[in-house]
């Protein structure tokens, strides 16, 4: 029997400069960094600057990781602190120093491509 490898979901927290967070889940951390670091994706972490990586964990089942994320949203904003600093006290952005900025300026110049050419595609 063949088995699939394990794929890696994370549930992370990220923050801005005055500490609003933002808590969400993924497949790949790095990209979905990028992606908030960039601003690439409008919404809430566009409108309020978020752009720290606070605090991850790893789970190997998607719908473990859903269900956590879930849990930490439902948690009042004292309690998710109480998570950030049980692991990052300091409040360091876990993620400086990875990807490299020249790796994010070509994921953002490949995404930029990509939505370029799909919206001059012609629709039928």
């Amino acid at each position: 029997m063949v088995r699939a490898p394990m794929k890696t979901y994370y549930v992370y927290v990220m923050a801005s400069k005055s500490r609003t967070l933002y808590t969400g889940v993924t497949n790949n951390l790095e990209r979905r960094v990028i992606e908030h670091r960039r601003k690439l994706v409008p919404g809430f972490t566009v409108r309020y600057n978020i752009n720290r990586l606070e605090y991850y964990e790893v789970c190997g089942d998607v719908l473990a990781a859903i269900s956590r994320e879930k849990q930490i949203k439902g948690w009042t904003r004292l309690k998710k602190i109480a998570l950030i600093e049980s692991l990052n006290r300091d409040w360091k952005d876990l993620s400086d120093g990875w990807p490299s900025n020249a790796a994010a300026e070509t994921y953002r110049d490949k995404r930029t491509e990509r939505d370029s050419s799909a919206a001059a595609a012609p629709s039928e």
